[in-house]
């Protein structure tokens, strides 16, 4: 599998570039922010995108979407819940930050549900529905990695105070759809540095 992570835009978040050694197919997870540079490492790892998937719909996370969807001709896809925050929210909260408002792409071009696979060349993905962060978050499972969006971090959990957000119901989608994967299993969050589920079932201050 190749695995290329960038950091970008003005919250830190990681962009994830994914894709098969073998068939040059490959995803993009979370275009956020500096679409050059995501291309730029989509051109060195050598791959082909056909499917960018968004975890959750909040502006740092989808700010180059329009830009990366336009170059690559990718289908993008995220969770049915998030539908309506990805037509409308973007904007909103960029003009409460004092930013121009972005244009966001057509409607998606799937929309995903818990349990669903994700196939890019010959790797395999199971979609995670994980609520709590937002009303449609999801994660990403395959290969003895997750890609947890802002469900999980490195010794935190994600922040409930945004619209869609509820703190039981993130917990819930942690314990019910995180802890019980094997402690080796690699998390690759929305921000900050990867960790292990083993790592943080013994080590994160919200999960003891």
């Amino acid at each position: 599998m190749v695995l290329k992570s960038l950091v970008v835009g003005a919250f830190a978040t990681n962009c994830y570039v994914v894709g098969s050694s073998s068939t040059g197919k490959g995803m993009i997870i979370d275009p956020g922010a500096n679409a050059r540079a995501i291309l730029t490492a989509v051109q060195e790892a050598g791959l082909s995108i056909s499917l960018i998937v968004i975890t959750h719909a909040h502006i740092d996370h989808v700010g180059a979407l329009r830009a990366v969807h336009e170059k690559t001709g990718a289908r993008f896809a995220l969770h049915e819940a998030e539908k309506s925050l990805m037509l409308a929210a973007p904007m909103r909260m960029l003009t409460s930050l004092g930013l121009t408002p972005l244009k966001s792409p057509h409607k998606p071009d799937r929309l995903l549900k818990d349990g669903d696979g994700i196939d890019v060349g010959d790797l395999h993905f199971e979609v995670l529905y994980t609520p709590g962060h937002s009303s449609g978050g999801v994660c990403l499972l395959g290969h003895g990695v997750v890609f947890s969006g802002d469900t999980l971090f490195n010794c935190g959990i994600g922040r409930t105070d945004p619209p869609g957000g509820n703190y039981d119901r993130l917990m819930k989608s942690i314990r019910e759809k995180l802890m019980v994967l094997p402690d080796e299993t690699v998390v690759y969050p929305g921000h900050g540095p990867p960790t292990t589920i083993g790592a943080e079932r013994r080590g994160n201050p919200f999960l003891r």
